[in-house]
């Protein structure tokens, strides 16, 4: 029996086995965050369900905003990298669309896992000011394609509208999704985003 040096636990409260990855942590927090709400379970609740300790919970992530995000950072950057590797040729829409998809693609076994997830980011105020950082850099990764792709400083107007605009589809299509379990994701996605063609994409392709 192994036991977790800060509780003395072997096991969490559910039974299960201690969680040893990211991942295992994050199913654990999002079940609780679904079971008893975001604002009424602590980092404490969490370590505990996991079978790990406070100090442990910490070397994963530094606070229980950041179990809602999960693998955001890793998916960021891989967002970036394929951003960069664009065929030039390929119209603006079609290579955000491809990217935003690739990014927003999920293994249906997780679904429910993300659904949770962005339930959370799209209604629980106390993780709005997190959020807002997290699409800063969203927006950010966007805009420094858009830049590079029209010979412009990604702080430039077109570049940050182009990215806000990319993430406005994506949340839009998220609430979509949340509104209804059978819709398809990808479908929605997809949809929204195309639907900025008549705007700026035609004119800057």
């Amino acid at each position: 029996m192994s036991i977790d040096a800060d509780t003395g636990a072997a096991r969490g409260r559910s039974g299960r086995p201690a969680a040893t990855t990211r991942a295992e942590l994050e199913q654990v927090a999002l079940e609780l965050f679904a079971e008893r709400g975001f604002d009424s379970t602590t980092v404490e609740d969490i370590a505990a369900a996991a079978g790990i300790g406070r100090r442990t919970f910490f070397r994963y992530y530094a606070s229980k905003n950041d179990v809602v995000w999960g693998e955001f950072e890793e998916n960021l950057s891989a967002l970036r990298t394929r951003l960069s590797r664009t065929d030039p040729s390929r119209p603006l829409l079609d290579a955000l669309c491809e990217a935003v998809l690739a990014f927003n693609r999920l293994d249906p076994a997780h679904a429910p896992w993300h659904r949770n997830r962005m339930a959370l980011v799209l209604t629980v105020p106390a993780l709005q000011a997190h959020s807002t950082l997290r699409y800063t850099a969203w927006r950010a990764v966007v805009a420094e394609f858009v830049g590079d792709r029209l010979g412009t400083s990604p702080s430039e107007l077109l570049p940050q509208l182009v990215a806000h605009l990319c993430l406005g589809a994506a949340l839009t299509a998220y609430e979509q999704w949340l509104l209804d379990p059978g819709a398809d994701l990808q479908a929605l996605l997809a949809a929204s985003l195309q639907a900025l063609d008549g705007s700026w994409a035609a004119t800057h392709a």
